[in-house]
């Protein structure tokens, strides 16, 4: 398993993570994504162990702390072999600061994930979503503080918008806190928008990405093809997915690229989806999911080889899209605004 520098910081991360979200399939959210319990857990854990897989990543909010809580009981005796990352900012009950990245709630989620996950630290601490209520001072000087603490070693973001991790970054250094070194993100052949501005601003500042949803809620999957009745047995479909509005027509031409070069590779398509993201600037990890242990082993043969610059070049051609403003005027001077090289 290839191990890749996370952002500014000396961690190396492998290039895969395991997403624990389908643990514990509590509330009708997250009983789409799946329902694992602690033995079928333990299955998964190690099979990633073994692959040299040695990232899991949850939330406090999947399925209310449950998943965390799974997770625990599964790493028992393993912690000195694994990373766990986690995340606070969600609702998380009903009082007024129950949410949010105040002082108050950022020390509450993180003793309370601490005590759930079994464990004296987190590795890997998110902001699972930016607080335009809490000033970003007030969040960041707790962070640092629960560094100096020892429970949690690094901080990392998620779904921030540029000038959120920008402004993050700057009152870090400003101040001499600890700064963001991975911003969790949406990112796919299906929705490639985290290229626009985020990819560039990562590529700035030496903050790492590390990828969501790398099949666009299994829409990458090799299920969804032209001409056959959208599958309802998925994630999407089941009411566990946000997301714009699909446009299926490119979606299908996606999809005929991957073929073609899934074909080439003898890969699957979702197999391809995952490696092509391995080539982009910034990825330094990829989370992957499984409702079992056949779809854990399939997404972690998309490691270990790599697709030719002509493979890339053709799914890049089949997934682009026009952007928005500004970012189609800048793409009109590009001795201003070069482009992140890809390849």
């Amino acid at each position: 398993m290839e191990n890749r520098q996370l952002g500014a910081s000396g961690l190396h991360v492998p290039v895969l993570s395991f997403g624990t979200a389908t643990f514990g399939g509590q509330g009708d959210f997250f009983k789409a994504w799946g329902n694992t319990q602690l033995a079928d857990a333990k299955k998964l854990v190690n099979l990633c162990l073994d692959a040299g897989v040695n990232l899991f990543d949850t939330a406090n909010v999947y399925s209310h702390g449950v998943s965390e809580e799974i997770l625990g009981l599964a790493l028992e005796g393993l912690r000195n072999r694994v990373l766990i990352s986690t995340k606070a900012t969600f609702t998380m009950g009903d009082g007024p600061n129950d949410f949010g990245s105040s002082r108050f709630h950022l020390i509450t989620s993180v003793e309370a994930s601490l005590r759930r996950l079994k464990t004296d630290y987190i590795d890997i601490f998110h902001l699972h979503g930016f607080d335009a209520n809490t000033p970003v001072e007030e969040t960041l000087r707790t962070l640092d503080d629960l560094i100096t603490a020892g429970k949690i070693r690094y901080i990392a973001c998620s779904n921030f918008s540029g000038w959120h991790l920008m402004k993050s970054l700057s009152a870090s250094e400003r101040y001499g806190w600890a700064k963001y070194v991975a911003h969790q993100a949406y990112y796919s052949l299906l929705d490639r928008e985290f290229e626009w501005e985020l990819m560039p601003l990562g590529i700035d500042q030496k903050v790492s990405t590390i990828v969501w949803s790398p099949l666009a809620s299994g829409q990458l999957g090799g299920k969804y093809r032209r001409g056959q009745p959208i599958p309802q047995d998925n994630r999407r479909s089941q009411g566990g997915s946000h997301g714009p509005e699909t446009d299926y027509e490119r979606l299908y031409k996606i999809v005929d690229a991957l073929d073609e070069v899934a074909e080439e590779t003898g890969k699957t398509v979702a197999q391809v989806a995952i490696n092509w993201l391995l080539q982009r600037p910034t990825v330094a990890n990829i989370i992957i999911g499984a409702r079992n242990e056949e779809q854990l082993k399939q997404n972690l043969d998309a490691v270990g080889w790599n697709l030719t610059v002509d493979q890339v070049k053709k799914l890049d051609a089949a997934s682009d899209r026009d952007p928005i403003y500004p970012y189609w005027h800048q793409r009109q001077n590009l001795k201003l605004n070069p482009l992140p090289r890809f390849y």
